[in-house]
């Protein structure tokens, strides 16, 4: 029996599987191969990879966990989990059935692509969620920010130590009086209208064409899609979730155990404040560490 089954390759799950492995506990690591983030060129603010493309700094964690005579790396994904602590069984895609003593849930999730064209193609590249991985390189330039509910407002608060410049398109949402004067306070434009095409332009610029007739272009465009889950496995196993603005998390507590005994979280499925690859090998690292811990006799 293996003493950890880990479903999910990417940060969180190979930062997991390096505790458990220096542990000299027995784990698989099941991984698919598409990490969240495949689709960005570089990765920033990763202590001692700053500036790298994420899939190279995934490449190398892999190489340096094959050192780990007790981590073994299967590329394959989990289609279905049973049983209860100490006694897991995980059946994978290729028909074979694992056995493991606890679980560690770290499959990530789907950003869901609004139906606007061209708005995939710049997802990563000319549109990212995220300024403290790309902020530094478009400081001081013209964003902008799809406006996606009343968490939007938090986000034009925090831009505002990357830039001054910062356009926010609506985007057919009723953005009440008192949220306009607040943004009108702080300089922000407000443009309404439906987005209906992105125009990417080469490195992060882009125009964002609207309903209207009107274009705008922008240095960079932040936007935060709803997202999901990428496996189902939690919902199979009853595990508690919560709801956030942009989609559900997984519950977990200070130790990234879930509701269910033996089973552990980490990485953007239970991750509902801010996702970044820092805080995934930061979550990875202490579900492994709980995950060996909770085994000692």
């Amino acid at each position: 029996m293996n003493d950890v089954v880990i479903i999910g390759g990417s940060f969180a799950g190979l930062a997991a599987a390096l505790q458990l492995g220096r542990a000299r506990r027995n784990v698989v690591v099941l991984d698919t191969g598409k990490p969240r983030n495949r689709f960005a060129s570089h990765s920033h603010g990763v202590l001692g990879h700053d500036h790298k493309p994420p899939l190279q700094i995934l490449s190398e964690a892999r190489e340096q966990l094959r050192r780990y005579p007790t981590i073994k790396l299967i590329s394959t994904s989990a289609v279905s989990t049973s049983g209860a602590k100490d006694d897991f069984t995980v059946l994978t895609s290729d028909g074979e059935g694992m056995a493991a003593r606890r679980l560690i849930l770290s499959y990530g999730v789907i950003d869901l692509m609004p139906a606007v064209a061209g708005f995939a193609e710049a997802w990563g590249t000319s549109i990212v969620p995220c300024p403290y991985c790309d902020g530094y390189e478009v400081a001081g330039q013209h964003w902008g920010l799809v406006w996606s509910g009343p968490q939007a407002l938090n986000y034009v608060r925090l831009y505002h130590d990357w830039t001054d410049t910062l356009t926010v398109f609506s985007d057919g949402h009723d953005i009440p009086g008192d949220v306009r004067a607040d943004l009108a306070q702080r300089n922000v434009s407000v443009v309404d209208g439906r987005i209906t095409e992105i125009q990417r332009h080469g490195g992060h610029h882009a125009t964002v064409k609207l309903d209207t007739g009107l274009d705008v272009v922008v240095d960079i465009l932040f936007a935060h899609p709803r997202n999901k889950p990428s496996a189902g496995l939690h919902d199979a196993l009853g595990l508690e979730t919560m709801k956030t603005p942009l989609g559900i998390a997984l519950k977990v507590d200070e130790r990234r155990e879930t509701s269910m005994p033996g089973i552990y979280a980490a990485g953007d499925l239970a991750n509902p404040a801010m996702s970044s690859v820092t805080t995934s090998i930061s979550q990875g690292a202490t579900a492994g560490i709980s995950a060996q811990q909770s085994m000692l006799a």
